[in-house]
Formats: C-alpha cells, structure tokens, sequence
C-alpha cells in the first residue's frame, strides 16, 4: 500500500463584485422595500460580516441572507433611520475584501418657517421666510410661493421652484388684503403642508403721482457729408455717360452738378437726379468737348460739401457724322486795312 496523501483545497482569494448602482449613494423613500444582492467569489466559502455605521446590524429590521456566491440585504419598510454606511467583509483565512454602501432614505420636506411680510408699497408686497426645520433627508431644492385674497381665500400660484429665501411679489390690486404661503420643494417632492403669513397684507387705496421722464431732445442735424467718392471716369465719344456719388445731411442737402465751376444743371445736355441721397449726372452723347472737371456740391443750413472728378472724353469723330455736324466750324476773318499808329521813334 502507498503512503496516504494529504489533499488541501485550493483557496481563491475574496472578492467583492459589486454592482455598479451601489457604488454611488443608493437613495429610497421611506417605506419603500431595499433588497440588494451583492454577488462574490471566493474558495473555500467566505465568512461573510455586515455593519451599519461601524456597528453590528439591529437584526430587528435588517435581514441577511447568503450563499456560497452572494449575500442579500433586506429592508421590508425603510426609514429615514436605515440611511448610513453599510460595511460589507469577505473572510477566507488571512485574505479578506470589504465594500461600503451608502444608503439614503429620503422623504417630503417640512413647511418653511415664520413666513413674514417685510414691506408693501404701491401694488407690491416683500416676503421673506426660513428654511424648513426638517428638509426631509435630502436637500432643498426650491420652493413654491402662493397668494389669496382675503374675500375668496382662492389660492394662486405666484412662484414655482424658487430658489431664494426672500421675494417680491406684484400686480396686486389696491384696497384688496392678501394672504400668502410657501411650500418647500426637495428630491421628493412638495412638504405636505405651508407655512401662511399670520395677518393679511393690505393694499393701499393711495394716490400714484407718475412722472413723465424728461429726455433731451436728440439733435439729428448734420451737414452735407459725401459718403460715396466720385471717382474719375473716361467716357466713350457718342455714350451717355453717367457720374453718380451719395451724400447724407440733415436738413435734406440741396445738389448742384459744375462743370469746370460753373452750373450745368439747368443745361439741356445734362440730366441731373437726387433719390434716396444718391446723386446722378447723365451726360448725353458726350462731346470731346464735354471732358472737364465735374463737381456736386451739396448745401443745407448747417454747411456745404463739393466732390470733383475728371471727365476724359474718347474717340474718333469721323466715325460720328451726326456728331461732327454740331462740333463748331471755324471762323475766318478777312483783313482789309491795317492802320499802324506810331510814334516818331517806331520803325516800319
């Protein structure tokens, strides 16, 4: 016979697989049911402890139940008393692994405390109010504020999910009394109840002076002012041509076209037009000789302004016959006599 062999089982070291939603604080309301599962590994089975806040669990309202692969923590009616750490520990041996879980057990906040009315004036009334004794376990996220009138005790919502502590409430009507009431607001939901204001807020019948604001008259005077250039432009023999230039001012400038300083716009040649602040000169069927220096100039009360260009007229006449007609012939002059009138030093 051979010698006997001792078989030891092989040890997996603990380890905690806990599940995602647990690894951040797990929040239920009072009365709801908590049963969580946490799954485990580990050879040979585990020796598995819960604590509460570092301190033994009370089995009276708490249950426990585990296997060989995970423990289960059971709460049938949660209280606001079962929020805390719980402090899970696997055990084989020397080897060990632990998880804490933070559990909240929330509910609705009290009513806010001592709402009082600080101020009313004209159609308006100031609140101001305190943070509620119990926020329920959780944190307080705004509150809802609500008026009525004495004579029908209907309530209106002013405010939803405020934030403040203070408020201004209008649009109130003068000679009515107003009660008013604040509700608190947490991750729950609204307190059951409000806290009222104790006495009604009276809305005086007085008499509003309003005044009328005086303002300065704006002055939107200015004078002529070019705002689009002229520039210089060559214009084709026989064309129309046209010069055009913008100008603001206030009284409404009055426009006058030069030509080399002296007025063209009474000139059948030339048609002048002024819309809109854009100012026009057309030339018809220029001539070499219509080339110059072209001028607008604009005048109101305030001022005057003058912008110039050149005008080179281009091209060869002949191919104008119609043109060439109305260019001017020259003149001859025949001389007949020539007086001479000198003195006894001139010499002829």
């Amino acid at each position: 016979m051979g010698q006997p062999v001792l078989v030891r089982e092989v040890v997996e070291k603990p380890r905690i697989r806990l599940p995602r939603h647990l690894r951040h604080t797990y929040i239920r309301q009072v009365g709801e049911t908590i049963n969580q599962a946490i799954p485990f590994q580990g050879k040979p089975r585990p020796k598995v402890t819960w604590q509460k806040d570092e301190k033994p669990l009370d089995m009276e309202r708490v249950s426990i139940c585990n296997s060989a692969t995970d423990t289960i923590l059971f709460i049938r009616h949660a209280e606001r008393s079962d929020s805390g750490v719980y402090n899970l520990k696997l055990e084989i041996d020397h080897l060990d692994d632990q998880a804490n879980i933070k559990i909240r057990v929330v509910e609705k906040p009290g009513p806010p405390m001592t709402v009082k009315v600080m101020e009313v004036w004209g159609f308006n009334v100031s609140l101001k109010w305190m943070i509620p004794q119990d926020d329920g376990n959780s944190e307080i996220t705004g509150y809802t504020i609500q008026k009525a009138d004495r004579q029908t005790m209907t309530w209106f919502t002013v405010y939803e999910h405020y934030h403040r502590t203070n408020c201004t409430i209008s649009d109130l009507i003068m000679g009515n009394d107003y009660y008013f009431r604040v509700f608190s607001e947490n991750l729950v939901g609204q307190s059951e109840m409000a806290c009222q204001t104790k006495e009604p807020a009276h809305i005086d019948k007085t008499g509003i002076i309003y005044k009328v604001a005086v303002y300065k008259e704006y002055d939107f005077s200015e004078p002529p002012n070019f705002t689009h250039g002229l520039p210089d432009r060559t214009a084709v023999l026989g064309y129309n041509c046209i010069l055009s230039c913008s100008v603001r001012g206030n009284p409404k400038p009055k426009v006058k076209w030069l030509k080399n300083g002296f007025d063209v716009t009474q000139e059948p040649k030339y048609r002048m037009l002024t819309q809109q602040g854009v100012c026009t000169l057309e030339i018809r069927k220029p001539m070499l000789t219509d080339g110059g220096v072209y001028s607008c100039m604009a005048e109101n009360a305030l001022g005057e302004a003058k912008i110039e260009c050149k005008l080179d007229v281009k091209g060869n006449i002949d191919t104008w016959p119609e043109l060439a007609s109305l260019s001017p012939s020259p003149v001859l002059f025949r001389v007949t006599e020539i007086n001479y009138h000198c003195h006894s030093h001139c010499l002829i």
